[in-house]
Protein backbone atom coordinates (compact mmCIF):
# COMPACT_ATOMS: atom_id res chain seq x y z
CA UNK A 1 0.00 0.00 0.00
CA UNK A 2 1.38 3.44 -0.82
CA UNK A 3 2.38 5.50 2.21
CA UNK A 4 -0.15 8.25 1.53
CA UNK A 5 -2.71 8.53 4.30
CA UNK A 6 -5.57 8.95 1.83
CA UNK A 7 -4.96 5.79 -0.18
CA UNK A 8 -7.06 2.85 0.93
CA UNK A 9 -7.55 0.07 -1.65
CA UNK A 10 -11.09 -1.21 -2.04
CA UNK A 11 -12.04 -4.18 0.15
CA UNK A 12 -14.77 -6.73 -0.59
CA UNK A 13 -16.21 -8.55 2.44
CA UNK A 14 -17.83 -11.83 1.39
CA UNK A 15 -20.37 -13.53 3.64
CA UNK A 16 -22.55 -16.57 2.86
CA UNK A 17 -25.86 -16.54 4.74
CA UNK A 18 -28.92 -18.64 5.44
CA UNK A 19 -31.45 -17.58 8.09
CA UNK A 20 -28.76 -15.75 10.05
CA UNK A 21 -30.85 -13.01 11.65
CA UNK A 22 -29.75 -13.96 15.19
CA UNK A 23 -26.07 -13.28 14.48
CA UNK A 24 -25.79 -11.26 11.27
CA UNK A 25 -26.33 -7.79 12.74
CA UNK A 26 -23.53 -8.44 15.22
CA UNK A 27 -21.25 -9.32 12.32
CA UNK A 28 -22.15 -6.36 10.11
CA UNK A 29 -21.96 -3.88 13.00
CA UNK A 30 -18.33 -4.89 13.56
CA UNK A 31 -17.55 -3.94 9.95
CA UNK A 32 -19.15 -0.54 10.48
CA UNK A 33 -16.82 0.21 13.40
CA UNK A 34 -13.66 -0.31 11.33
CA UNK A 35 -11.19 2.55 10.94
CA UNK A 36 -10.99 1.63 7.25
CA UNK A 37 -13.05 4.13 5.21
CA UNK A 38 -16.58 2.79 4.83
CA UNK A 39 -16.84 3.96 1.23
CA UNK A 40 -13.91 1.68 0.38
CA UNK A 41 -15.60 -1.43 1.80
CA UNK A 42 -18.25 -3.36 -0.11
CA UNK A 43 -20.18 -6.09 1.67
CA UNK A 44 -21.51 -8.91 -0.49
CA UNK A 45 -23.90 -11.50 0.95
CA UNK A 46 -24.51 -14.70 -0.96
CA UNK A 47 -27.85 -15.58 0.58
CA UNK A 48 -29.34 -19.04 0.14
CA UNK A 49 -32.93 -17.74 0.11
CA UNK A 50 -33.35 -16.94 3.80
CA UNK A 51 -36.90 -16.86 5.11
CA UNK A 52 -36.17 -14.76 8.21
CA UNK A 53 -34.93 -11.14 8.49
CA UNK A 54 -31.47 -11.85 7.09
CA UNK A 55 -31.96 -9.82 3.91
CA UNK A 56 -33.62 -6.96 5.73
CA UNK A 57 -30.69 -6.73 8.13
CA UNK A 58 -28.19 -6.92 5.26
CA UNK A 59 -29.87 -4.03 3.43
CA UNK A 60 -29.94 -1.98 6.63
CA UNK A 61 -26.13 -2.16 6.73
CA UNK A 62 -25.71 -1.39 3.04
CA UNK A 63 -24.79 -4.89 1.86
CA UNK A 64 -25.23 -6.20 -1.67
CA UNK A 65 -27.41 -9.33 -1.54
CA UNK A 66 -27.04 -12.05 -4.18
CA UNK A 67 -29.34 -15.03 -4.66
CA UNK A 68 -27.32 -18.15 -3.89
CA UNK A 69 -28.87 -21.14 -5.65
CA UNK A 70 -25.96 -23.46 -4.92
CA UNK A 71 -25.89 -26.66 -2.90
CA UNK A 72 -23.41 -25.46 -0.27
CA UNK A 73 -21.67 -22.45 1.26
CA UNK A 74 -18.64 -22.74 -1.01
CA UNK A 75 -20.76 -22.14 -4.10
CA UNK A 76 -22.10 -19.02 -2.43
CA UNK A 77 -18.58 -17.76 -1.81
CA UNK A 78 -17.66 -18.38 -5.44
CA UNK A 79 -20.73 -16.46 -6.54
CA UNK A 80 -19.88 -13.48 -4.33
CA UNK A 81 -16.24 -13.57 -5.41
CA UNK A 82 -17.25 -13.28 -9.05
CA UNK A 83 -19.14 -10.06 -8.21
CA UNK A 84 -16.47 -8.59 -5.92
CA UNK A 85 -14.63 -5.46 -7.05
CA UNK A 86 -12.14 -5.10 -4.20
CA UNK A 87 -8.37 -5.35 -4.43
CA UNK A 88 -8.51 -7.23 -1.14
CA UNK A 89 -11.04 -9.94 -0.24
CA UNK A 90 -12.19 -10.70 3.31
CA UNK A 91 -14.09 -13.92 4.01
CA UNK A 92 -16.24 -13.18 7.03
CA UNK A 93 -18.89 -15.69 8.07
CA UNK A 94 -22.13 -14.46 9.62
CA UNK A 95 -21.08 -16.00 12.96
CA UNK A 96 -17.96 -13.80 13.04
CA UNK A 97 -17.47 -10.46 14.76
CA UNK A 98 -14.30 -8.46 14.06
CA UNK A 99 -12.60 -7.91 17.41
CA UNK A 100 -10.81 -4.57 16.87
CA UNK A 101 -11.67 -1.46 14.82
CA UNK A 102 -8.22 -1.38 13.21
CA UNK A 103 -8.12 -5.02 12.09
CA UNK A 104 -8.89 -4.48 8.40
CA UNK A 105 -6.61 -1.46 8.14
CA UNK A 106 -3.69 -3.28 9.77
CA UNK A 107 -4.32 -6.42 7.70
CA UNK A 108 -4.22 -4.55 4.38
CA UNK A 109 -1.09 -2.63 5.40
CA UNK A 110 0.58 -5.87 6.51
CA UNK A 111 -0.16 -7.59 3.19
CA UNK A 112 1.13 -4.59 1.25
CA UNK A 113 4.39 -4.73 3.22
CA UNK A 114 4.77 -8.52 2.90
CA UNK A 115 4.34 -9.59 -0.73
CA UNK A 116 5.61 -13.08 0.12
CA UNK A 117 2.60 -13.74 2.39
CA UNK A 118 -0.55 -15.44 1.08
CA UNK A 119 -2.95 -13.65 3.42
CA UNK A 120 -3.85 -12.62 6.96
CA UNK A 121 -5.34 -15.07 9.46
CA UNK A 122 -7.34 -13.76 12.40
CA UNK A 123 -6.93 -14.91 15.96
CA UNK A 124 -10.15 -16.38 17.41
CA UNK A 125 -10.65 -14.48 20.65
CA UNK A 126 -13.18 -15.09 23.45
CA UNK A 127 -16.14 -12.81 24.00
CA UNK A 128 -18.75 -12.20 26.74
CA UNK A 129 -21.33 -13.15 24.10
CA UNK A 130 -19.95 -16.71 24.10
CA UNK A 131 -20.78 -19.63 26.35
CA UNK A 132 -17.81 -21.27 28.02
CA UNK A 133 -18.12 -24.15 25.54
CA UNK A 134 -17.98 -21.80 22.56
CA UNK A 135 -14.89 -20.07 23.98
CA UNK A 136 -13.20 -23.47 24.44
CA UNK A 137 -13.99 -24.75 20.94
CA UNK A 138 -12.99 -21.54 19.13
CA UNK A 139 -10.46 -19.71 21.27
CA UNK A 140 -8.63 -22.55 23.02
CA UNK A 141 -8.65 -25.02 20.13
CA UNK A 142 -8.70 -22.31 17.40
CA UNK A 143 -9.80 -25.12 15.07
CA UNK A 144 -13.40 -25.84 16.01
CA UNK A 145 -13.22 -29.63 16.19
CA UNK A 146 -10.93 -31.86 18.30
CA UNK A 147 -10.43 -34.34 15.42
CA UNK A 148 -9.24 -31.58 13.06
CA UNK A 149 -7.23 -30.03 15.89
CA UNK A 150 -5.29 -33.28 16.34
CA UNK A 151 -4.64 -33.60 12.62
CA UNK A 152 -3.39 -30.03 12.24
CA UNK A 153 0.32 -29.28 12.13
CA UNK A 154 1.41 -26.60 14.58
CA UNK A 155 2.42 -23.48 12.61
CA UNK A 156 5.69 -21.74 13.46
CA UNK A 157 6.21 -18.04 14.19
CA UNK A 158 9.05 -16.99 11.89
CA UNK A 159 9.18 -13.25 12.50
CA UNK A 160 7.50 -10.20 13.95
CA UNK A 161 7.45 -6.57 12.84
CA UNK A 162 5.46 -4.38 15.20
CA UNK A 163 1.90 -5.72 15.29
CA UNK A 164 2.48 -8.03 12.30
CA UNK A 165 3.44 -11.67 12.87
CA UNK A 166 4.72 -13.98 10.13
CA UNK A 167 3.78 -17.66 10.31
CA UNK A 168 4.46 -20.77 8.25
CA UNK A 169 4.15 -24.55 8.37
CA UNK A 170 7.16 -26.89 8.65
CA UNK A 171 8.53 -28.12 5.33
CA UNK A 172 6.81 -31.14 3.80
CA UNK A 173 3.30 -30.63 5.17
CA UNK A 174 0.24 -28.55 4.33
CA UNK A 175 -1.93 -30.05 7.05
CA UNK A 176 -3.54 -26.93 8.50
CA UNK A 177 -7.05 -25.59 7.73
CA UNK A 178 -6.34 -22.02 6.70
CA UNK A 179 -8.52 -19.47 4.98
CA UNK A 180 -11.83 -18.76 6.76
CA UNK A 181 -13.29 -16.57 9.53
CA UNK A 182 -11.88 -13.13 8.87
CA UNK A 183 -9.12 -14.27 6.52
CA UNK A 184 -7.87 -11.50 4.21
CA UNK A 185 -6.51 -12.27 0.71
CA UNK A 186 -5.23 -10.23 -2.17
CA UNK A 187 -7.65 -10.55 -5.06
CA UNK A 188 -4.71 -11.16 -7.42
CA UNK A 189 -3.64 -14.21 -5.41
CA UNK A 190 -7.15 -15.65 -5.51
CA UNK A 191 -7.28 -15.15 -9.26
CA UNK A 192 -3.93 -16.91 -9.60
CA UNK A 193 -5.48 -20.13 -8.26
CA UNK A 194 -8.86 -19.63 -9.99
CA UNK A 195 -10.68 -19.29 -6.68
CA UNK A 196 -13.80 -17.86 -8.32
CA UNK A 197 -14.30 -21.20 -10.08
CA UNK A 198 -13.12 -23.75 -7.52
CA UNK A 199 -13.25 -21.97 -4.18
CA UNK A 200 -13.21 -23.98 -1.00
CA UNK A 201 -11.78 -22.03 1.89
CA UNK A 202 -9.03 -24.42 3.02
CA UNK A 203 -8.15 -25.37 -0.57
CA UNK A 204 -7.21 -21.86 -1.67
CA UNK A 205 -4.57 -21.30 1.00
CA UNK A 206 -3.14 -24.76 0.37
CA UNK A 207 -2.91 -24.08 -3.39
CA UNK A 208 -1.11 -20.81 -2.70
CA UNK A 209 1.34 -22.55 -0.35
CA UNK A 210 2.05 -25.19 -2.97
CA UNK A 211 2.66 -22.38 -5.46
CA UNK A 212 5.42 -21.02 -3.22
CA UNK A 213 3.70 -18.64 -0.79
CA UNK A 214 4.51 -20.54 2.39
CA UNK A 215 3.97 -17.67 4.82
CA UNK A 216 0.85 -16.01 6.14
CA UNK A 217 0.36 -13.17 8.59
CA UNK A 218 -1.47 -12.54 11.83
CA UNK A 219 -2.10 -9.21 13.53
CA UNK A 220 -1.12 -9.53 17.17
CA UNK A 221 -4.13 -10.00 19.42
CA UNK A 222 -6.66 -9.26 16.68
CA UNK A 223 -9.05 -11.25 14.57
CA UNK A 224 -12.62 -12.38 15.11
CA UNK A 225 -14.94 -13.65 17.77
CA UNK A 226 -16.21 -16.88 16.22
CA UNK A 227 -19.67 -17.78 17.54
CA UNK A 228 -19.41 -21.29 16.13
CA UNK A 229 -21.94 -22.86 18.46
CA UNK A 230 -22.97 -22.33 22.07
CA UNK A 231 -23.85 -25.82 23.38
CA UNK A 232 -22.41 -29.32 23.26
CA UNK A 233 -25.50 -30.87 21.62
CA UNK A 234 -25.58 -28.23 18.91
CA UNK A 235 -21.88 -28.92 18.37
CA UNK A 236 -22.73 -32.57 17.63
CA UNK A 237 -25.36 -31.41 15.14
CA UNK A 238 -22.95 -28.91 13.60
CA UNK A 239 -20.31 -31.61 13.11
CA UNK A 240 -22.93 -33.79 11.41
CA UNK A 241 -23.72 -31.01 8.95
CA UNK A 242 -20.05 -30.11 8.44
CA UNK A 243 -19.23 -33.74 7.64
CA UNK A 244 -22.02 -34.02 5.06
CA UNK A 245 -20.87 -30.75 3.52
CA UNK A 246 -17.24 -31.92 3.47
CA UNK A 247 -18.09 -35.21 1.77
CA UNK A 248 -20.21 -33.46 -0.85
CA UNK A 249 -17.39 -31.04 -1.63
CA UNK A 250 -15.05 -34.01 -1.94
CA UNK A 251 -17.28 -35.39 -4.70
CA UNK A 252 -16.54 -32.28 -6.76
CA UNK A 253 -12.91 -31.76 -5.80
CA UNK A 254 -11.10 -34.53 -3.89
CA UNK A 255 -8.54 -32.16 -2.35
CA UNK A 256 -8.16 -32.39 1.40
CA UNK A 257 -5.71 -30.76 3.80
CA UNK A 258 -6.05 -33.80 6.11
CA UNK A 259 -4.25 -35.88 3.46
CA UNK A 260 -1.26 -33.52 3.39
CA UNK A 261 0.96 -35.36 5.90
CA UNK A 262 -0.93 -34.63 9.16
CA UNK A 263 0.76 -35.33 12.52
CA UNK A 264 -1.53 -38.32 13.03
CA UNK A 265 -3.95 -40.15 10.69
CA UNK A 266 -7.72 -39.77 10.90
CA UNK A 267 -8.28 -43.19 12.45
CA UNK A 268 -5.84 -42.45 15.27
CA UNK A 269 -7.43 -39.05 15.94
CA UNK A 270 -10.79 -40.82 16.25
CA UNK A 271 -9.34 -43.43 18.63
CA UNK A 272 -7.83 -40.65 20.75
CA UNK A 273 -11.20 -38.91 20.99
CA UNK A 274 -13.13 -41.97 22.19
CA UNK A 275 -10.57 -42.92 24.82
CA UNK A 276 -10.29 -41.14 28.15
CA UNK A 277 -6.53 -40.89 28.64
CA UNK A 278 -5.67 -38.78 25.58
CA UNK A 279 -8.30 -36.09 26.20
CA UNK A 280 -7.49 -36.16 29.93
CA UNK A 281 -3.80 -35.49 29.15
CA UNK A 282 -4.57 -32.43 27.02
CA UNK A 283 -7.17 -31.21 29.52
CA UNK A 284 -4.63 -31.29 32.35
CA UNK A 285 -1.96 -29.78 30.11
CA UNK A 286 -4.31 -26.97 29.12
CA UNK A 287 -5.23 -26.30 32.74
CA UNK A 288 -1.56 -26.03 33.69
CA UNK A 289 -0.40 -24.01 30.68
CA UNK A 290 -3.40 -21.71 30.21
CA UNK A 291 -4.92 -21.79 33.70
CA UNK A 292 -8.28 -21.89 31.97
CA UNK A 293 -11.00 -24.16 33.37
CA UNK A 294 -12.75 -24.19 30.00
CA UNK A 295 -10.32 -26.96 29.04
CA UNK A 296 -12.62 -29.34 30.96
CA UNK A 297 -14.92 -29.20 27.92
CA UNK A 298 -12.25 -31.12 26.04
CA UNK A 299 -13.24 -34.32 27.85
CA UNK A 300 -16.78 -34.06 26.44
CA UNK A 301 -16.05 -32.44 23.08
CA UNK A 302 -13.73 -35.25 21.93
CA UNK A 303 -16.33 -38.08 21.95
CA UNK A 304 -18.98 -35.57 20.82
CA UNK A 305 -16.85 -34.81 17.76
CA UNK A 306 -16.61 -38.48 16.81
CA UNK A 307 -20.36 -38.87 17.34
CA UNK A 308 -21.19 -35.89 15.15
CA UNK A 309 -18.75 -36.87 12.42
CA UNK A 310 -19.98 -40.49 12.39
CA UNK A 311 -23.58 -39.24 12.26
CA UNK A 312 -22.59 -37.08 9.31
CA UNK A 313 -21.02 -40.01 7.43
CA UNK A 314 -24.17 -42.08 8.04
CA UNK A 315 -26.40 -39.21 6.88
CA UNK A 316 -24.29 -38.75 3.77
CA UNK A 317 -24.48 -42.44 2.88
CA UNK A 318 -28.23 -42.59 3.45
CA UNK A 319 -29.01 -39.35 1.63
CA UNK A 320 -26.14 -39.02 -0.82
CA UNK A 321 -28.46 -38.37 -3.76
CA UNK A 322 -31.05 -36.53 -1.69
CA UNK A 323 -31.57 -32.87 -2.59
CA UNK A 324 -33.35 -32.19 0.67
CA UNK A 325 -37.00 -31.71 1.57
CA UNK A 326 -39.48 -28.90 1.40
CA UNK A 327 -37.51 -27.11 -1.31
CA UNK A 328 -34.39 -26.89 0.86
CA UNK A 329 -31.01 -28.36 -0.04
CA UNK A 330 -29.80 -31.06 2.33
CA UNK A 331 -27.11 -28.75 3.74
CA UNK A 332 -29.75 -26.10 4.44
CA UNK A 333 -32.04 -28.69 5.99
CA UNK A 334 -29.27 -29.73 8.41
CA UNK A 335 -28.49 -26.15 9.42
CA UNK A 336 -28.05 -25.63 13.16
CA UNK A 337 -29.30 -22.33 14.55
CA UNK A 338 -26.45 -20.15 15.77
CA UNK A 339 -26.93 -17.42 18.32
CA UNK A 340 -25.20 -15.14 20.77
CA UNK A 341 -25.14 -15.88 24.47
CA UNK A 342 -28.18 -14.39 26.15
Amino acid sequence: MPSGQNHFPRISVITPTLNAEAILENCLASIATQTYPRDQIEIILADAHSTDRTREIAQKWGAIVLDDNGKNMEEGKRLALRHATGEYIVFLDSDNEITHPDYLELAVKALAANPQALGVEGYYLPSPKMSSFCAYITHLLHISDPVCWLMSTNPRLVGRDGETERWCLPEGTYSYPLGANGFVYRRADLEAVQANEKFQDTHVAMFLMKNGKREWLRIRGRGVHHYYIQTLWKFVQKRRRATVHFLRVQEEMPVNWMKEKPPIPLWLAAVYCITFLGPLYHTLRGLVCDRDVRWFWHLLACPASVLGNAWGVLTYKQRRHDNGTGGKSLIAELQVKQELKK
